[in-house]
């Protein structure tokens, strides 16, 4: 468990955090440019001093103002991963690895190599990389000072549309196949939805919102984040079977609520995330018969919610324990006489799979 508990004063922003995050998984910490991303990260470094507060990782207090605790960074075992990859130039990729190594291990570095794909890199100089190659190296280095907690400050940032789909598949392998805690700093929805298990959103140096991926992306709180015709659902479902003769899976909601996809490679039982454009739902009071979409669910309205600044409506609905959304007109809102608590039928048109590890993984013996 990471407990973070702390104030700074940086200029005219006041960073107050009051957090415990799990011990594994991918947190994304969300926010505007300013808003304290990088300056928490940095305090968990220890690059940073906060002006009270405590920072705890699993038993071990890395700051503690008032028992004047503040563990130096070589004392933290936090592996840090920059958005430019800060090799050595005149190492090898061999020799940048080996710096980051706090003992001497073949066989950790050979499962490190392996993970990032960098094998036929060793003997390359950084001079020769491409970016995203540098920065698969920069996180093998990371990972090679046995670190208890990854950071990682948008290392997409500075790569261009080619190398951060080069760089993208590694990211989601590391995210499932890493047991640390990995606080990654981001200003993009696209990273987040394919690499995070729970985000942190942080507005002027404040925590507006925390929580599983899927609760904080449907908050009022990241809403504005969301142009309307880009705004949609996530909900967490897991494959049930797979269709003997269609060729598409059954994605299992609850017991009795699913949803079918095209086929995916993966046996029942695997774990998913779905996202749902709130555009691609419509609403049947009754429900349709001889219809061509297949996906079909009872939902009950929650809330109503007019968009100020354009012709649609919001409709946030109960399905089963999860909440889908729905933009309709306010034509079909008075036709239809919508209200809370009323109980109707959502068609979904289109389903996207957004959980990263429904894709085969990049291997080793990639060309990288």
């Amino acid at each position: 468990m990471l407990k973070i508990e702390t104030r700074q004063r940086l200029g005219t922003l006041n960073l107050e955090t009051d957090l415990q995050l799990p011990a594994s998984g991918v947190t994304a910490l969300f926010g505007r440019s300013g808003s304290g991303k990088t300056s928490l990260i940095n305090q968990l470094a220890g690059l940073s001093r906060p002006d009270s507060g405590r920072i705890q990782l699993n038993d071990q207090l890395l700051f503690d103002s008032r028992r004047r605790i503040n563990l130096p960074p070589e004392k933290r075992r936090v592996g840090y991963v920059f958005q430019d990859a800060r090799l050595f130039p005149h190492y090898r990729v061999r020799g940048n690895l080996l710096y980051g190594q706090r003992r001497r291990n073949p066989e950790k570095l050979a499962r490190i190599v392996d993970l990032l794909g960098i094998g036929r890199l060793l003997e390359r100089y950084p001079a020769t990389l491409s970016g995203g190659e540098k920065q698969r190296v920069a996180i093998g280095r990371a990972l090679l000072s046995d670190p208890q907690l990854l950071l990682m400050d948008e290392p997409l940032a500075s790569l261009d549309l080619p190398r951060k789909r080069e760089l993208l598949p590694w990211l989601e392998r590391l995210a499932r196949e890493v047991r640390l805690p990995i606080l990654y700093v981001s200003h993009s929805l696209e990273e987040v939805l394919h690499l995070a298990d729970r985000m942190v959103l942080l507005n002027s140096g404040q925590v507006v919102a925390q929580g599983p991926l899927e609760q904080v992306w449907q908050s009022e709180q990241l809403q504005p984040w969301l142009p309307a015709e880009q705004r949609s659902s996530l909900l967490q479902a897991e494959i049930a079977e797979h269709h003997p003769q269609y060729r598409l899976s059954a994605l299992s909601l609850s017991d009795e609520l699913r949803l079918w996809v095209p086929q995916l490679a993966h046996p029942p039982g695997r774990p998913v995330r779905l996202m749902v454009a709130a555009q691609d739902v419509s609403l049947c009071l009754q429900r349709p018969q001889q219809t061509s979409i297949r996906n079909i669910l009872p939902a009950r309205v929650k809330a109503i919610r007019p968009d100020p600044d354009g012709p649609t409506v919001q409709v946030e609905l109960a399905v089963g324990r999860q909440t889908l959304f729905a933009a309709i007109t306010h034509w079909a809102l008075q036709e239809l006489q919508l209200s809370t608590g009323q109980s109707l039928f959502a068609q979904l048109k289109s389903v996207s799979i957004s959980q990263q590890d429904l894709a085969e993984p990049p291997t080793g013996t990639e060309q990288a």
